[in-house]
């Protein structure tokens, strides 16, 4: 340092000397802060402070700017992966819907179908049962049938068999026989 540096910061140090007075004087306090702030200052540019102090606020500005532009960039990803998730969400919802729609139609078609299986069903059992008492009827009507012939030929045979006299059973079964001739021939 030089002399007078070491002249200045000694005497803006000594607070003897700051006392009142002139105000040009080294005694009046006002000017030695003020002579003691401009020593400051002028020490301060020496050592390119205000350089250095300008540089580290660029530095941290251009890091902020820097970290802003990466917050707007992730905002504006997280944006998009919002939107992407909300139209996914609703293509699945939609999906979802018709699937739902696909499957209650397919579930009112089967029972439909089921219904009108049913009725066949039901239809094909009931004439089933309808042709079973068909035969069933047709068959008790043929068997009263052959048991009122077979009780007829055995009444009539009674009655012809006490009627009938040898003379009158021998004429009878030769006036058969000339009819069964007949259709016969």
């Amino acid at each position: 340092m030089t002399r007078f540096a070491m002249f200045v910061l000694t005497l803006s140090a000594s607070p003897a000397f700051a006392a009142g007075g002139p105000f040009f004087s080294l005694r009046n306090s006002d000017f030695v802060v003020w002579i003691a702030f401009l020593v400051f200052v002028g020490i301060l540019i020496y050592f390119k402070v205000p350089a250095k102090v300008t540089g580290l606020l660029d530095a941290r500005a251009k890091l902020i700017k820097s970290e802003l532009d990466e917050a707007r960039a992730l905002r504006d990803e997280a944006k998009a992966l919002l939107f992407t998730f909300e139209r996914k969400q609703k293509e699945v919802k939609e999906q979802s819907d018709r699937i739902v729609a696909a499957a209650r139609a397919e579930a009112e078609a089967a029972a439909a179908q089921a219904k009108e299986d049913l009725h066949k069903s039901v239809a094909r059992r009931v004439a089933a049962a309808e042709d079973q008492i068909a035969a069933a009827e047709t068959s008790a009507i043929n068997a009263v049938r052959q048991r009122a012939i077979s009780v007829a030929i055995s009444v009539a045979g009674e009655i012809l068999a006490k009627q009938m006299t040898a003379d009158g059973a021998s004429a009878s079964i030769d006036a058969a026989i000339a009819q069964v001739e007949t259709k016969l021939h």
